[in-house]
């Protein structure tokens, strides 16, 4: 049998006793290269210390690196009964050399002992439960599934870094793409379990160490963001990552891009009154108000608690929207002014009844937008405008962030939308 073992990055001399006990007895070791360096050492040192008989040799150590060189050396330890051992990082059947010994051994084959894992050590560091923790590996892969968990805004998210593609710098670039500096604590875990261990919060404006170990990883913990000075912020389009979230769906909300455009499509007058219906966290309508001051905001949003959380990103921004009312449309509707403007941005099945009500409503010469995900949404609106005698237009946005890739730059995906606008026409005068 070949007993795989784990470690940290301690090596040998982490171990426990009966791990230990097993390499002492063992005539063939494979480790990892930056392992098998200590090992010849450690042997001489067990030795002197009389845990080993003295005169017995060391025992044959080989390289684990590249796996499929060692699958006849374990087959003919295995054949003629030599104790064998190899040793490995963590847990062995986590993103470990335990897949691949399986793709050639039987399970009655290998005896697995797992040390604590990396990510399990980053979490016992930072003194956080881990069990809603999100996790990726970039080792030998394309950044873009580290772009895409982003987008969903996990509550801690670990990455596993490849040193031989940029590893923490990597991981840095991403999140600093994603508009998400501000919504993310960005610790670095080196050498864990090793003696010389260290673990960090690197602020966003801070230098990687240039002492960096290649064995590290980065964990992601979501924070609300700092306070902001409203008079230092950028006139539109502000960070993803300066909004404060629900922290049950911290994704939910519109990405830059799209509000970007939602802006632009709405043709903001100097005053009136806007609907922001399906809120969320208010990223629409308040950044209205930053560049329509004297607009009277109403924003709808049927999720409890939404009330609250957009009058504190109203605070942020330093707008004050005319009311914010939790319910749904269109029932709540009744209590709104007619609107100059109206964003569509939620309704789900509600949609249909809730724009029927936003055509009556709507001054004349006002405009309506709505933001779509399908074209079957698109296929049962567009119609119900122009039955209406609004002039439309249709339009399809998409949008692709910056993210590292070796050494040069790829695009990463956001999700595509669609936008339906229509302005309502103006009341036909009767020719004498």
């Amino acid at each position: 049998m070949l007993d795989v073992i784990g470690t940290d990055a301690a090596g040998v001399s982490g171990l426990p006793p009966r791990s230990l006990a097993l390499v002492r007895g063992a005539r063939l070791v494979l480790a990892p290269a930056r392992l098998l360096g200590e090992l010849a050492p450690w042997w001489q040192q067990e030795q002197a210390a009389g845990r080993v008989p003295a005169g017995l040799e060391c025992p044959e150590l080989l390289a684990s690196d590249r796996p499929e060189q060692i699958h006849r050396p374990i087959e003919q330890a295995l054949a003629t009964g030599r104790p064998a051992v190899l040793l490995a990082s963590g847990d062995p059947l986590w993103f470990g050399i335990g897949r691949i010994l399986l793709q050639h051994f039987s399970p009655e084959q290998l005896r697995f002992h797992p040390a604590p894992s990396s990510l399990q050590l980053a979490f016992a560091r930072l003194g956080r439960p881990w069990q809603d923790a999100s996790w990726i590996s970039l080792h030998g892969r394309d950044p873009e599934p580290l772009a895409a968990a982003l987008q969903k805004r996990p509550a801690a998210l670990a990455v596993l870094t490849d040193p031989a593609r940029g590893g923490a710098a990597e991981v840095r670039s991403l999140v600093r793409a994603s508009g998400l500096e501000a919504a993310y604590g960005f610790w670095l875990c080196e050498r864990l379990g090793h003696p010389a261990e260290r673990v960090q919060r690197l602020a966003p404006a801070a230098a990687l160490p240039a002492d960096l170990d290649p064995l590290h990883l980065v964990v992601l913990l979501a924070e609300a963001p700092l306070p902001t000075d409203p008079l230092a912020l950028t006139l539109f389009g502000l960070a993803d990552g300066l909004w404060l979230q629900h922290a049950d769906r911290p994704g939910l909300m519109t990405k830059r891009e799209v509000r970007i455009q939602l802006l632009a499509d709405l043709e903001l007058p100097p005053s009136g009154v806007l609907w922001d219906l399906g809120a969320g966290v208010g990223t629409i309508g308040l950044e209205a108000l930053r560049l329509r001051p004297a607009l009277q905001l109403w924003a709808v949003e049927s999720r409890g608690g939404s009330s609250a959380l957009i009058e504190a990103n109203a605070a942020r921004l330093g707008v004050r929207p005319a009311a914010i009312l939790e319910g749904r449309a269109p029932a709540v509707l009744e209590q709104l002014p007619d609107p100059d403007r109206v964003l569509i941005g939620g309704g789900g099945r509600d949609r249909g009844p809730i724009l029927e009500a936003v055509m009556r409503r709507l001054r004349p010469g006002g405009r309506v937008v709505i933001p779509l995900a399908t074209l079957e949404a698109l296929a049962d609106l567009r119609p119900r405008l122009e039955q209406a005698g609004f002039c439309l237009s249709v339009s399809q946005h998409q949008a692709w962030r910056g993210a590292p890739l070796a050494e040069g730059t790829r695009l990463a995906p956001l999700n595509p939308i669609l936008v339906l606008s229509g302005t309502k026409p103006a009341p036909q005068s009767n020719p004498r």
